[in-house]
């Protein structure tokens, strides 16, 4: 059977399975899902949104019966191009958007793969809970896409990342076999624990129809400081003193100057805009507590030579540090046409030495790169802005991006603290992973996906040439 024909016999069966409104292949209705926050796009011959699990279970069956390749997506705010699709089916679950369950007594939540981040954290605190994974594009990317990814957030340092709240999952196989893993408690030593094998894997082994996630007690309060520095080698400095005076902050973020003058150009802030970084901690705790901590985090910042060291005295004063922070990556996109944005991590005591090296990356290939991310645990994210149709600029702009890896990577570091390796790093990939753990890694997709049509083309690609 023809390509063609296969895919116009699989839109029937799909049309039947969740209704003829919710699959679509002409072109202007298929665009829109062919992008992503990054400058990829891949365009899906179908996109198909389900509305139950048992739809999801249907789609993937057909798909794979058909042997059609089939991508899942959820808000599309991925930094690596792991939700676009090359052909195919798009699964886009973003219909699939209850709390199912908000259990304050037991401190877990259920829900739906496409519930947004922030909705699930406000349905939280109205019950004094707290959900702390907290990425930049929290009102508006969802849980599904968060587990995909093990994303993180400015919390992670104190509170961990995804994986650490995620206590089980629903997810059907590639074929559409749904499996229940894990469970409603903390602890659970029940065979393999598949729930986190499937945190990370980027779409490319299941597809997350439910999931169950723990729950905190919700801090009494909270302050934010924002701290001004004259050099980025300083603030830097002041993570180093912070953590080693065994101040904990619940989320500890840094911005360096170019980041800086980005955002108060585009926000009109009112930022120092002559500084050459700063950072946005918050404290928490009891009243007393949260109070003590910032006044340790101001002053231990004013020994690593801060300028100048705010505290917030409203939640107003608070929502515009942390808008400033929240807003880098928007604010880039008005710059130029093309932005890569990076997203390396290394252990915390080697972040002075990869600032330094980021500096000198910067100034040898004569790029337009900034620097922010989070300070606490070691994460950052150099994004480098070009005209992609500057052949000479680009040039520059790939050899960068492979001396950031191999920086991260000689630091004791990784490619990717959070945003996933997707399209964009698949050919780098090789430089991270010995050839014996890259081999388990496909042996268990395998096992997964012995017809290789889930999410094809992420996390594995033909190496670099670099």
């Amino acid at each position: 059977m023809g390509n063609k024909r296969r895919l116009e016999q699989l839109q029937r069966r799909l049309q039947q399975i969740v209704g003829h409104d919710f699959v679509f292949s002409c072109p202007e209705d298929t665009i829109p899902y062919s992008f992503d926050a990054t400058y990829a796009e891949g365009r899906p011959e179908i996109v198909v949104l389900p509305g139950t699990a048992a739809e999801v279970a249907a789609v993937l069956a057909a798909a794979y019966e058909e042997e059609v390749p089939l991508t899942p997506r959820g808000a599309g705010t991925g930094l690596s191009g792991g939700a676009l699709a090359v052909g195919g089916v798009l699964l886009v679950l973003t219909r699939m958007h209850r709390i199912l369950e908000l259990n304050k007594q037991s401190l877990y939540a259920v829900v739906e793969p496409g519930v947004v981040t922030a909705e699930l954290q406000r349905a939280a605190a109205r019950k004094r809970l707290f959900y702390p994974p907290d990425p930049s594009s929290a009102e508006v990317c969802t849980i599904g896409g968060n587990i995909a990814e093990n994303a993180g957030g400015a919390h992670g340092f104190k509170y961990g990342v995804t994986r650490d709240y995620l206590l089980g999952l629903e997810f059907a196989l590639p074929s559409g076999e749904l499996i229940t893993t894990g469970g409603y408690t903390v602890k659970n030593v029940t065979g393999y624990d598949l729930s986190r094998l499937l945190c990370g894997s980027e779409g490319t082994l299941g597809v997350i129809t439910k999931a169950v996630l723990r729950l905190i007690p919700a801090p009494e309060a909270r302050r934010t400081i924002l701290a001004v520095f004259a050099a980025f080698e300083a603030a830097a400095e002041a993570v180093s003193r912070i953590i080693d005076a065994g101040v904990v902050p619940a989320a500890f973020e840094i911005m360096d100057r170019a980041a800086v003058r980005c955002v108060e150009r585009y926000l009109r802030l009112g930022l120092p805009a002559n500084t050459a970084a700063f950072i946005v901690a918050e404290t928490d705790g009891y009243e007393d507590t949260a109070a003590r901590l910032a006044r340790e985090v101001a002053a231990l910042c004013r020994k690593a030579g801060a300028q100048e060291v705010r505290v917030a005295q409203t939640s107003a004063e608070a929502e515009a540090f942390w808008r400033a922070r929240r807003s880098v990556s928007a604010a880039l996109a008005r710059l130029k046409p093309f932005k890569v944005g990076e997203d390396i991590a290394v252990p915390l005591g080697r972040m002075p030495e990869l600032v330094n090296r980021l500096q000198a990356i910067r100034e040898q290939e004569n790029i337009d790169m900034v620097v922010f991310g989070h300070a606490a645990d070691g994460n950052l994210h150099p994004n480098i802005i070009a005209n992609p149709r500057d052949g000479e600029e680009m040039k520059r702009v790939r050899r960068a991006m492979v001396r950031i890896f191999d920086a991260a990577l000689e630091l004791g570091g990784t490619l990717s603290g959070e945003h996933g390796i997707g399209t964009l790093k698949a050919p780098y990939l090789h430089r991270a992973l010995s050839p014996a753990a890259a081999d388990l890694m496909q042996r268990i997709k395998a096992v997964f996906d012995p017809k290789g049509l889930l999410n094809p083309g992420k996390i594995w690609a033909d190496r670099d040439e670099t």
